[in-house]
């Protein structure tokens, strides 16, 4: 299961609960110790911080360098969060332990590859890691549980997105942190079965997914970019492919427009173009697939 932070291996029969640590790195980073589990406040772009994490760093917390970490867990906002997501992450761990779940052999063939190895959960839920992938396998009678809107057959779900399908399923064999995380990717990516389970209206902002319709529907008519680049031919504007409602596919109309650098940023769903104030642009491009074409 691929989870914002990582786990460790809280399902060793020798484990101890993980104490908690913090510290300021050799180089100036606020850093944090969970167990074997390394983490660090890293400065990333515009100002922004992430959480990175690392792997049985033996040295003290003082003596931590940046390059002892490999992982990004996403955006923090400032040390005290990053303190927080440090403390979810002993809390995780504790509560895997109580959960007691436990590490088998297996070489069970997946739609991911051979299994290396799984854990188990419970009687009939276990989580498979291949070469490449990984995810939960469900017994029959397991996958019987699942909703029909939901379930797979066969009884395989993925890690990235599908293992919240399990989570919600069977939420007694999480932890808070995984239900909070399988709360979040059900919401946007399965909303209408979210909310035909639960019976509530995910309101704006509740749901990737929603969102998404919504902005499609709104802008179905607008020429919406989907590629953009600083323009080497115009000074302060970007030249942006856009095409209508941003449809991509054989056969969709492109239009180049420039828009005025200070005013073009990346934006969720993707950035609409003004058609009373961005100009249709048919000059030399600074796109590889579009010079020597027309407008």
């Amino acid at each position: 299961m691929t989870s914002p932070l990582p786990a460790g291996s809280p399902s060793s029969s020798n484990v101890t609960l993980p104490e908690v640590a913090f510290g300021i790195s050799a180089d100036g980073y606020a850093v944090g110790r969970v167990g074997d589990n390394a983490f660090a406040m890293l400065p990333g772009r515009d100002g922004r911080h992430y959480l990175a994490s690392g792997w049985r760093i033996s040295r003290p917390l003082a003596e931590w360098r940046r390059d002892d970490f490999y992982g990004h867990s996403g955006e923090i906002a400032d040390e005290a969060a990053f303190r927080l997501r440090v403390q979810e992450n002993a809390e995780h761990q504790r509560e895997c332990h109580v959960l007691g779940r436990r590490k088998i052999a297996s070489r069970l063939p997946t739609p991911w590859g051979t299994s290396q190895g799984a854990t188990v959960y419970a009687e009939g839920v276990e989580c498979h890691s291949t070469a490449g992938h990984g995810g939960f396998k469900l017994s029959a009678e397991r996958n019987r549980k699942v909703h029909t809107l939901l379930r797979v057959a066969g009884g395989f779900y993925e890690e990235d997105e599908a293992w919240a399908i399990v989570a919600i399923t069977f939420p007694h064999l999480f932890t808070s942190f995984e239900r909070r995380c399988a709360e979040r990717i059900m919401k946007d990516s399965w909303p209408d079965a979210w909310e035909t389970i639960f019976g509530t209206i995910l309101a704006p902002g509740e749901s990737r997914e929603k969102d998404r319709r919504a902005f499609e529907a709104a802008h179905a008519g607008n020429w919406i970019v989907i590629s953009a680049i600083t323009s080497d031919q115009q000074r302060g504007f970007v030249e942006c492919v856009a095409t209508p409602g941003g449809r991509l596919g054989p056969g969709t109309e492109e239009r180049r427009f420039l828009v005025p650098s200070d005013e073009y940023s990346v934006r969720r769903f993707g950035f609409v173009i003004d058609a009373d104030r961005h100009a249709v642009y048919g000059g030399p491009s600074s796109f590889i697939g579009w010079q020597g074409r027309g407008s």
